[in-house]
């Protein structure tokens, strides 16, 4: 069995930047901070880690301001994700459709966003679907630590025990390439992100390719 679990943002949506306006728009409504994530980079990593930098940065607790960080950023999530940038990577929904209909693979989602949050990017597209659990950055919010969480949800809907060599991680940054392999499971580098080839290269991916529209390359190289 392979389960495989994908990225979100960069890799299966790019998202027209409504992930960055709500965060923005967040500090803008709670604290009256302009653009308070500015200079913060935020490729690969969790949502809950972002918060949390962007609270630091400002001098601002994260006690009794951090759920309410979550819900405001969630609220203006909804809107922002409607907008006239937003698109589908190459090859996605074909790649999806394939997967879902072959026998021994789980897809499921190894991401930073928030759960609530991934869901809210994803329906526009109709991706939801594909994706019955995962593990994401409402978990933890240390992207190293996911790949565990998601294997175990995958086992009790599987009924068995689930190894590491067999997932297969799907990202666009170097963050997604360090937490499969600090597990030794495989990882697909996808430049369809702000990272290029050799750069995932770079960072230890087993194998790298431009976009997921010549998926065949990908399912040969997975022995699928």
């Amino acid at each position: 069995m392979h389960l495989i679990l994908f990225d979100i943002d960069g890799t299966l949506i790019d998202s027209g930047e409504a992930g960055s306006r709500s965060l923005n728009l967040s500090f803008k409504e709670l604290f009256s901070i302009a653009n308070g994530f500015h200079g913060i980079s935020m490729a690969g990593k969790t949502d809950t880690q972002i918060m949390k930098e962007g609270l630091l940065k400002h001098g601002i607790s994260a006690d009794g301001n951090f759920d309410v960080v979550i819900n405001t950023y969630l609220k203006y999530l909804r809107k922002e994700i409607h907008n006239d940038r937003r698109h589908m990577k190459p090859g996605i929904y074909e790649l999806l459709e394939k997967l879902s209909l072959t026998r021994d693979i789980q897809i499921g989602l190894l991401t930073g966003n928030i759960e609530s949050g991934a869901r809210i990017k994803l329906e526009p597209f109709e991706l939801n679907k594909y994706f019955p659990t995962g593990a994401f950055g409402s978990d933890d919010e240390d992207r190293n630590k996911l790949l565990p969480i998601a294997i175990n949800r995958f086992e009790e809907i599987c009924r068995r025990k689930i190894s590491t060599d067999e997932c297969i991680v799907i990202g666009d940054t170097p963050r997604d390439v360090h937490c499969a392999k600090i597990y030794d499971a495989t990882c697909i580098g996808v430049a369809t992100g702000p990272y290029s080839i050799d750069e995932l290269i770079g960072a230890g991916a087993d194998y790298v390719i431009k976009d997921l529209l010549n998926y065949n390359n990908l399912l040969q190289f997975l022995n699928m």
